[in-house]
């Protein structure tokens, strides 16, 4: 058996994640090759660069703020991929809040298909105008999917459901990535980080991923410090309906459970199998410790990292993953 990979923590604040590329440059290069063995060298020749081409005539297009920092990532890894990887929303999570006596209590399963994603996950410390925050990311990614800012809020960011056009699954995504690419909003993943680069608390981190214009819909988790601090954002790009947490808890996976106003022909659940992992993580105690949560179906085939944050306490757990199996030591943040 392979020995478990350490997750490291890597301190970058009055940087940006062009530094953390720098010092784990080995790591970015692993997980784009690992990408393209999966998709295989045809794959990987033909519809990288074309997806590469299409996201970073986007990012241009729309003037995305962090568009510089990730022409300066793909010159440095000088690997297909980086853009369409910065843009890519194809992942399906679970997520929740849970009431707890230290107070609210942020849990997340990433899924996600690409191999290695697991093993080369670190914890990067970052800075931003209301303070400071830890992102569970990757070196190469711009965007931030799962983070928690000590004594403001902890968040993470869930595929949304494919809107339906009528056109089966195929034409329905091919025309919501049409739509993609004629809006100038930020990505999901870039709005959660303005969140926590300049949001004081969990109110500001509230109306910052309720009220900003977003390319495509999402879901956003959100606890704050406070009892009741707990919530599930549920956005299309300019609208959005908030569950607030209740009973002591609310969870969220790919699916709407209150869809916004501007719904449609109705949604398509995201796999893997949206409904039972949502019943399973409301079912899940709240005392429940450590990672012993984290089992199928929410522990499944595409599951890549398990977390648990609480903002109140300042406290942060990461578990990588491949499948249902731990592939790293589980990591705790310093006191």
């Amino acid at each position: 058996m392979q020995p478990l990979a350490r997750i490291p923590l890597v301190d970058i604040r009055g940087y940006t994640p062009l530094e953390l590329l720098f010092l784990y440059r080995r790591r970015a290069r692993q997980l784009a090759e690992a990408v393209g063995k999966m998709l295989g060298s045809a794959g990987w020749r033909l519809l990288v660069p074309a997806f590469d081409r299409a996201s970073h005539s986007w990012l241009k297009k729309s003037r995305n703020p962090y568009l510089e920092e990730m022409e300066l990532i793909a010159k440095a890894v000088s690997v297909p991929g980086t853009f369409a990887l910065n843009t890519c929303f194809e992942w399906g999570c679970t997520s929740g809040v849970w009431a707890g006596e230290s107070g609210p209590l942020l849990r997340r399963v990433l899924d996600w298909p690409f191999p290695t994603l697991g093993e080369n996950t670190v914890v990067a410390h970052q800075s931003g105008i209301a303070g400071d925050f830890f992102n569970v990311t990757w070196p190469g990614f711009s965007g931030i999917l799962q983070a928690m800012a000590p004594g403001r809020f902890a968040a993470a960011l869930n595929q949304a459901p494919m809107r339906k056009h009528g056109a089966g699954l195929a034409g329905d995504w091919l025309l919501g990535r049409f739509h993609v690419g004629r809006t100038p909003a930020l990505p999901p993943s870039h709005l959660l980080r303005r969140a926590f680069e300049t949001a004081r608390d969990y109110a500001a981190a509230l109306s910052t991923l309720c009220m900003t214009p977003l390319a495509v819909p999402a879901i956003y988790t959100l606890s704050g410090t406070r009892t009741g601090e707990g919530c599930v954002i549920e956005r299309t790009e300019d609208g959005y309906s908030v569950r607030q947490i209740a009973g002591g808890k609310v969870c969220a996976t790919s699916q709407f459970e209150s869809p916004p106003a501007d719904a449609g022909q109705g949604w398509r659940p995201r796999p893997i199998d949206s409904q039972s992992r949502l019943q399973y993580a409301l079912a899940i105690p709240n005392r429940t410790s450590g990672f012993s949560w984290f089992t199928p179906p929410i522990a499944n085939v595409n599951s890549r990292l398990a977390m648990n944050a609480n903002a109140a306490a300042g406290t942060l757990s990461v578990l990588g993953t491949a499948d249902a199996e731990p592939v790293t030591e589980i990591f705790e943040l310093p006191a």
